[in-house]
């Protein structure tokens, strides 16, 4: 346990020193493995069921707590609202319509949970967890789980960052995707499908870059002139305190700052701590609670000359310090429909580089951008919380750059442009 509070400690303050390839071997030697996992989840209306990705061995027991979270629809409630749905078409008809509900296995019967409750796993499975309901709801609820592994059963296999099962497991693992974005080994086919996206004169445009187009579909939406007028009139790229140009400007958020980052976080976006001290002593706290550490502070960057207003990024535990997606954000100086309009530029670091500015390591970028404003449209369409997003290209896209520490990148120049749900029963945007 003490290698890993100093592992966590050093991962902040050496962010830029290559003892942390080191860090990351001497961790995996000498964590030892917890008995229990503590697990968190936003559990959204969007959908009846959620796969939580925790795998379950026979004889693991589960105490689940779950809290409405807030910019939910009024009346949420893990209890659940009485006679508000037919109960026949219910998940469990004798349980109140919007209650938490959870099973063990996509075939296994539901059990209600409510506030608080135990679930035992007779066999191997997964954690589902869902809203007793017939129709999609504006509800979210702030979900934590404490799974006890069985004494006699064998760990359950990790496949995502939230199965891991043991800190010696997190830190493997994290020294995986490390290696793996460092030296490569991915899938490095090209995506080669073109995607629509409506261009600065209001015509559908279609990409012809070198960067390739994402996978992700979306529909051509027509931005409204003023709207188009100011994306349009927007810098294309941030820059560091020195002036130099850096990250491409590559997403547009319109809506409301708590509607904004209700959406985010139900979407899994973690704000990034500023001050460094700080976050040195909440990752020994984490640890010492074996709670993952996923806050890693990030460097400033400029727009509309002022540093970003909020950095958002999600990770893998200990990873997160080589290997995370992020991005930062800045409030825009002007509104939309008297709506706020924020403004952003997300990229994935992927391990490190040499800064051209100091000799120093420095976090090396994906360089193909796209794929990490795709990650955030994907993330974003799954929370429920947005009514319409689409691509939209400007005069002069950014196609080919470099960052502010010289890490190269490429793109097919769309911005996305999201529309935040600022009314979940009827869908109609009501400005900030």
């Amino acid at each position: 346990m003490i290698a890993v509070l100093a592992a966590e400690v050093a991962m902040i303050n050496i962010r830029h020193s290559s003892s942390l390839l080191i860090l990351f071997a001497a961790s995996i030697c000498f964590a030892q493995a917890p008995s229990t996992s503590d697990y968190s989840f936003t559990i959204s209306g969007a959908q009846t069921w959620t796969d939580t990705g925790v795998d379950l061995a026979s004889g693991d027991a589960l105490t689940i707590t779950a809290e409405t979270k807030a910019g939910s629809e009024s009346g949420c409630n893990p209890q659940g609202v009485p006679a508000t749905q037919s109960g026949d078409q219910l998940p469990l008809s004798s349980t109140p319509a919007g209650a938490l509900i959870a099973k063990t296995s996509e075939k296994a019967g539901p059990t209600v949970i409510g506030n608080s409750g135990d679930l035992a796993a007779k066999e191997a499975g997964h954690l589902f967890l869902g809203l007793n309901e017939n129709s999609p709801s504006g509800c979210a609820f702030a979900v934590k789980v404490k799974l006890a592994h069985s004494a006699t059963a064998p760990a359950a296999a990790a496949k995502t960052p939230t199965t891991q099962t043991g800190m010696k497991d997190k830190l493997s693992s994290a020294a995986q995707v490390f290696l793996k974005g460092q030296f490569g080994g991915g899938n490095a086919a090209s995506q080669t499908q073109a995607n629509s996206a409506v261009g600065a004169n209001g015509a559908e445009a279609t990409n012809t870059s070198a960067g390739g187009a994402g996978g992700l579909k979306l529909p051509s939406v027509i931005l409204d002139a003023d709207l188009r007028k100011n994306i349009d009139g927007l810098p294309r790229r941030v820059h560091d305190h020195l002036g130099n140009l850096g990250d491409m400007v590559n997403f547009v958020l319109v809506g409301s700052q708590e509607k904004t980052q209700a959406a985010l976080d139900a979407a899994d976006w973690h704000v990034a701590d500023v001050d460094s001290k700080e976050a040195g002593l909440k990752a020994i706290m984490n640890t010492y609670e074996k709670k993952d550490y996923l806050q890693m502070p990030m460097s400033h960057l400029y727009l509309f000359d002022r540093m970003q207003d909020y950095g958002y990024e999600q990770a893998q535990a200990f990873s997160v310090v080589a290997t995370r997606h992020h991005f930062r954000v800045w409030k825009a100086p002007f509104t939309w429909n008297n709506g706020t309009v924020w403004v952003g530029a997300a990229t994935h670091d992927i391990g490190f580089e040499k800064d051209v500015r100091t000799g120093k390591l420095t976090h090396k970028i994906d360089p193909n951008v796209d794929d990490e404003r795709e990650n955030l449209a994907t993330g974003l369409q799954k929370s429920g919380k947005t009514k319409s997003m689409t691509y939209y290209l400007p005069p002069n896209p950014v196609q080919e750059a470099k960052n502010a520490s010289g890490g190269s990148y490429h793109s097919d120049g769309r911005l996305l442009v999201v529309f935040v749900n600022e009314s979940p029963v009827n869908g109609s945007y009501s400005g900030n």
